[in-house]
């Protein structure tokens, strides 16, 4: 009897063992030890972009802190939807995470039903920087004023071209939005990228252009920058008015942040959130993404989702009005 309880107790010992280490491998993980293991930080675009620019300078900050190799992969394709695909099929153990850019994780899912993730599977841990997007003519440009770009848009309806990057991008919706507001029609010209844009619009192939607040920057003296989609008065670009400030409520840009997948434990995505928005503190990181042409923002994982559900409300309408032209 004492070698068949043995044997039992043994057994039972084992199957215990056992789904311990299921437990730990699969799922939620245990929270308590998080993050046991390197971290892969997945970005959904190619080297060289402005995500990997913030991921390459957060990278030494994320180790310290979290004690762990963090190791950036990319994964580029769809305009960002392969690899955020990917990151909702992963073990949501806190081991994959993957930055997301707002308005993309917004506008895809609402422009096509076949983008391989919808924007509720994306969850957040943090934002924590913006490019706001502004507009501009060129310096021999007539137009010196918002105000006056939209009375002769109003006068000319369609005749004034834009260009911007991409279609339902965030260059596209700003675009939708200020004719929705401002109760005007322009001809929107996507192109493949916000660098071609640029060049297109600096080549003279279009009259006014929405750009990143980096690309502004960076040829402020070719251009004349009429607003710029901050909340309030852009640093870099003090004596820039912001749409708010001149009669439109609208805050065009691209917010950057970093998500998990769905099921993530809670402990996980609170441990993530502190790492990602300590590095705000850091000495000097401020100052480095207002230089890039950056904003830094500091949203929680809470605050992230509250706003990501207000964008989506506010994109839903404006493609709403678009489609039901």
């Amino acid at each position: 009897m004492k070698k068949l309880t043995l044997i039992v107790v043994s057994m039972l010992s084992a199957v215990l063992v056992l789904a311990a280490c299921g437990a730990d491998a699969g799922g939620s993980g245990n929270a308590e030890n998080y993050p046991s293991e390197s971290i892969t930080y997945s970005i959904p675009f190619d080297p060289g972009g402005q995500s990997d620019v913030e991921a390459r300078r957060q990278q030494p900050y994320l180790e310290e802190s979290l004690g762990q190799d963090v190791m950036i992969q990319y994964k580029p394709g769809g305009g960002g939807s392969v690899g955020w695909s990917e990151l909702i099929g992963k073990d949501p153990d806190g081991h994959f995470i993957s930055g997301i850019n707002i308005p993309h994780i917004i506008l895809q899912p609402l422009a096509n039903d076949d983008t391989g993730y919808q924007t509720e599977d994306i969850v957040p841990a943090a934002i924590f920087q913006a490019t706001p997007i502004g507009i501009a003519v060129s310096k021999d440009s007539d137009i010196e004023s918002l105000e006056a770009l939209v009375n002769k848009a109003k006068e000319s309806p369609g005749s004034i071209t834009v260009a911007g990057s991409g279609r339902y991008s965030g260059h596209h919706i700003a675009l939708l939005q200020l004719q929705d507001l401002a109760g005007i029609d322009m001809q929107y010209v996507p192109f493949d990228g916000a660098a071609p844009s640029i060049q297109a619009f600096l080549g003279g192939n279009a009259e006014v252009i929405f750009g990143n607040s980096s690309d502004l920057i960076k040829y402020e003296d070719d251009m004349n920058i009429l607003a710029i989609g901050s909340e309030k008065t852009f640093k870099p670009l003090p004596d820039v008015p912001t749409f708010k400030e001149l009669g439109y409520d609208m805050t065009p840009g691209i917010d950057r942040g970093v998500a998990v997948p769905p099921e993530t434990n809670q402990e996980v995505i609170d441990t993530l959130e502190t790492a990602f928005l300590d590095i705000l503190d850091e000495e000097g990181v401020e100052d480095e993404m207002y230089n890039e042409g950056f904003e830094p923002k500091r949203m929680g994982h809470e605050e992230s989702l509250e706003y990501i559900e207000q964008k989506t409300e506010e994109y839903s309408r404006i493609l709403e009005n678009v489609e039901g032209d």
